[in-house]
């Protein structure tokens, strides 16, 4: 199976299971690092349903949300139906629906460790920043929990930060910063036999 298939099957119900994995605090610091400010316009990358642009419509921003899986995008419609500046965009990480040099900031929330290619991903996201733009990632840092392969279909068992500090300066951004995140991803394997609590990394750089 797919990551794209994976998510398609739980959009209904991928609200509840975040919750169980990580809390608003991974938000917060994702928008305090991005400093923000009312009327830019932001790209919400890996979208699912909504968890990083929900605290963007409220710090009055607008948002270009893009998944992978409409099925993640319908859910999110629902959740913010009548709610105004959110254009919703199906997209994979190679190729982003979106012009180059066009945002003023990019999130990836929960994303990088479902993609084929990190750096290239990461490249993707840089083209499409506004020159001063910001891109902000948080994932998981480096890990051993192999179910997380296999039940969720996660590509990568988190990143060592040294290596995303490489690849974003690579992509040609700069004052790269990567930090604790403040919080731990916590969940437990279906059968129910390992736990895992992985550290959360909050990733920023300038374009």
């Amino acid at each position: 199976m797919s990551s794209k298939q994976y998510f398609d099957n739980i959009a209904s119900q991928w609200d509840q299971i975040r919750q169980s994995f990580f809390s608003e605090t991974v938000r917060k610091k994702a928008l305090e690092v991005a400093n923000v400010e009312s009327g830019k316009i932001a790209a919400d990358i890996g979208a699912g349903t909504g968890f990083i642009t929900e605290g963007l419509i409220s710090a009055g921003l607008r948002v270009i949300a893009v998944d992978q899986s409409e099925a993640m995008l319908v859910e999110m419609k629902k959740k913010f139906v009548g709610i105004e500046g959110i254009d919703y965009r199906v997209g994979g990480s190679g190729n982003l629906p979106i012009q180059n040099e066009s945002i003023d900031y990019a999130f990836a929330n929960m994303y990088l460790h479902h993609v084929e290619s990190p750096p290239q991903a990461i490249k993707e996201m840089t083209r499409i920043l506004k020159p001063g733009g910001k891109l902000v990632i948080t994932d998981l840092d480096d890990h051993s929990y192999e179910f997380l392969r296999t039940e969720q279909h996660d590509r990568w068992l988190g990143f060592k930060r040294k290596d995303i500090e490489r690849w974003l300066k690579d992509a040609g951004l700069k004052n790269v910063l990567v930090d604790c995140a403040g919080e731990d991803c916590c969940t437990r394997s279906n059968c129910g036999t390992e736990a895992a609590s992985i550290s959360i990394f909050v990733a920023v750089g300038t374009k």
